[in-house]
């Protein structure tokens, strides 16, 4: 039988931390999990679209503020500090008893990946704006590996930490003197971005997943190919690699989650692991017993890894990208698209990348009490209302505020930005007010 075939049961919450094994979730966040870092001890990172990071024990989140955009990518340094990174362009690192966290600087460009050197002295940075930037934690300054010709988009460390490989748009994977800061050679040419990377170098290998699909094992010796463990979906867009280097996993565009064995490069398991959307966040637990994924939805998901059959597994019957849209006005199409990811429509902001729009026609912007925004929306002067919501989307966010953390988007219809407006309006009015 298929695994399309099995995918029949609901998913089901646990409440708390779960033994290995068991499926569970770990809910709080208010948008996408766009990372996954798993501490030794078994402790839980998560780095999400709603700006900030929990840290989760017993299945209960500490939250980690102060990135002022989608936060990417999270690692751990040790066991008492975590790095992370993100749309901000800042690399910062948090120390998790006191919950306190410091900027180490800033990349030009998005910060897509990070990678911890063993002895923990050295964050490598993986930039949209084509550098790899080697920070030191202690906040010595950083050195910037220039080479690829596009974004970079994950590291490696190999050799003791004297040595990094990179993955990049550019669809090369690269090969970093650290201690001189100075490219050694092009490792291998996929002719089609590479996405993501990991190593096991007790093993002597190295795998990767690319945009076309692929995923590979190569030796890290001799750079000859292994293996090529391709299943026909795309892109892949996160790899994992367990403690015990017994289990690889990797997730797709697709929302699917399978994991090899590594001794002879078996399928462990193949499923559908997310109600919409793709995987773009994973990591093994520490044990190995469990897979965590992140994804469009605002719970992290961790399956057992060896899938057994009686566990639960994702109702996506009438569930597509942009679940119940079929059914929906285009007002509402456009706000899920465009705006449900950062926004509520409700008093209760939740843990959202952007501020409320409950009550926005008549609000002058940036004055939401309870959200940061950034200081170029400050004191603008724009009131929202009809006009002004319509060049909003009609420009684009980086022409009509630019600096703010709005992503850049636009609604090229007319048709579309006055269908969005009149579903704001009828769903953002206070009850008994007047917009």
């Amino acid at each position: 039988m298929s695994i399309r075939a099995l995918i029949a049961a609901v998913t089901i919450a646990l409440p708390g931390m779960s033994p290995a094994g068991d499926f569970y979730t770990l809910k709080g966040h208010g948008g996408p999990i766009m990372g996954i870092a798993v501490a030794p001890s078994g402790v839980v990172a998560t780095a999400s679209f709603d700006n900030a990071l929990g840290y989760w024990q017993d299945g209960e989140p500490r939250w980690l503020d102060g990135h002022e955009a989608a936060v990417k990518t999270v690692v751990f340094v040790s066991e008492a500090m975590i790095a992370s990174a993100g749309d901000d362009f800042a690399v910062r690192v948090w120390d998790v008893a006191t919950g306190e966290g410091r900027e180490l600087g800033r990349h030009k460009g998005k910060i897509v990946s990070l990678a911890s050197a063993p002895d923990g002295s050295l964050v490598a940075a993986a930039s949209w704006d084509g550098t790899i930037g080697l920070w030191p934690v202690d906040g010595g300054e950083p050195v910037f590996l220039s080479g690829h010709d596009a974004g970079v988009n994950d590291l490696a460390f190999v050799e003791g930490g004297t040595t990094l490989l990179s993955a990049s748009i550019d669809g090369t994977i690269r090969r970093w003197d650290v201690v001189t800061g100075t490219e050694d050679r092009v490792v291998l040419r996929h002719g089609f971005g590479v996405n993501k990377l990991v190593v096991d170098e007790d093993a002597g290998w190295f795998a990767y997943g690319s945009v076309d699909g692929v995923t590979r094992v190569v030796d890290l010796v001799s750079e000859d190919e292994i293996i090529d463990l391709t299943l026909g979906r795309r892109p892949i867009l996160a790899l994992a690699l367990s403690r015990s280097g017994e289990q690889l996993a990797t997730g797709d565009g697709e929302g699917y989650i399978s994991v090899f064995n590594t001794d002879n490069w078996s399928v462990a398991t193949d499923f559908l692991a997310t109600t919409r959307g793709p995987i773009w966040a994973l990591a093994f637990s520490a044990d190995g017993g469990n897979v965590h994924a992140g994804g469009l939805d605002e719970a992290m998901y961790s399956w057992p890894a060896d899938r057994a059959s009686d566990s639960p597994q994702m109702d996506v019957e009438g569930k597509p990208f942009l679940q119940g849209t079929e059914m929906a006005s285009n007002g509402e199409r456009q706000f899920k698209r465009k705006c449900a990811i950062c926004h509520t429509l409700t008093p209760d902001g939740k843990r959202r990348a952007g501020p409320s729009l409950h009550g926005l026609f008549g609000r002058p912007a940036g004055t939401v009490e309870d959200y940061a925004y950034s200081d170029a929306l400050i004191g603008t002067g724009i009131v929202w209302g009809d006009d002004t919501i319509d060049k909003l989307f009609d420009l684009g966010p980086d022409v009509f505020t630019p600096g703010s953390k709005m992503p850049m988007q636009r609604i090229t219809e007319t048709q579309d930005r006055l269908d969005l407006i009149a579903y704001l309006r009828d769903h953002t009015t206070p009850v008994g007010g007047e917009q």
